[in-house]
């Protein structure tokens, strides 16, 4: 389990959204990028330096600090779109290989390197940006019932972190929500909401949703 690439955004016009900007195009860079637990949600800021968002409502904050994806789910995405998906292009901070991102568990924690420990929070929800960027008409459906939405993670230690750093899973905790079972239940399957409330690392808007359903049956 590694890191094949850390991207970083460069500010691209979003009219999707009707936004100024948005980070979605994420590239590959050379050499170290420092992690660290950025800001509260609405002031743009992400863990990665030189990266931040510009939907600030939706995107940013402790919570969504760095997105992964695995790399064989683009494979999976290239042979079903017949076209070729570079690293970064699903916006994703962390393109990895052989770390079953869809499978990891809400609260379980990977050690990035020597020194960062990121931790995963939630799954990713797609959304018009995502879209308009891949140009790609129903995309959002599309994207939706494959349910492999990729995670989002915390900032635990902060660091340094390039390609080819070894991804290791130092802590799973004693549950069964993964990020799969979260992007369903917040998307296709609702009767699943009930299910995230044992996740205590769940972000408190996804656990007001469960709870919410929970008591409303």
């Amino acid at each position: 389990m590694k890191l094949l690439s850390v991207n970083v955004g460069r500010p691209r016009p979003n009219p999707w959204k009707g936004l100024g900007a948005t980070g979605i195009d994420k590239q590959p860079v050379d050499g170290p990028v420092t992690v660290a637990a950025p800001g509260p949600k609405g002031t743009g800021e992400v863990g990665l330096a030189g990266d931040r968002v510009y939907d600030v409502k939706h995107h940013g904050g402790p919570d969504q600090a760095v997105y992964a994806y695995a790399r064989e789910d683009l494979d999976g995405w290239e042979a079903e779109l017949g076209r070729r998906l570079a690293n970064g292009v699903f916006g994703e901070n962390l393109t990895t290989v052989g770390l079953d991102v869809n499978g990891a568990l809400i609260g379980e924690r990977w050690r990035i390197g020597p020194d960062v420990v990121l931790e995963v929070s939630c799954a990713r929800i797609p959304c018009a940006t995502f879209q308009g960027w891949l140009q790609r008409e129903g995309w959002i459906t599309r994207f939706t019932r494959a349910s492999v939405p990729g995670a989002y993670l915390r900032v635990i230690e902060s660091g340094d972190i390039r390609a080819d750093d070894p991804v290791e899973i130092v802590h799973r905790p004693d549950h069964e929500v993964t990020v799969g079972v979260v992007f369903r239940a917040m998307t296709l399957e609702p009767d699943l909401l009930p299910r995230l409330l044992v996740a205590d690392a769940l972000p408190e808007a996804a656990r007001a949703l469960a709870r919410r359903r929970t008591v409303g049956g």
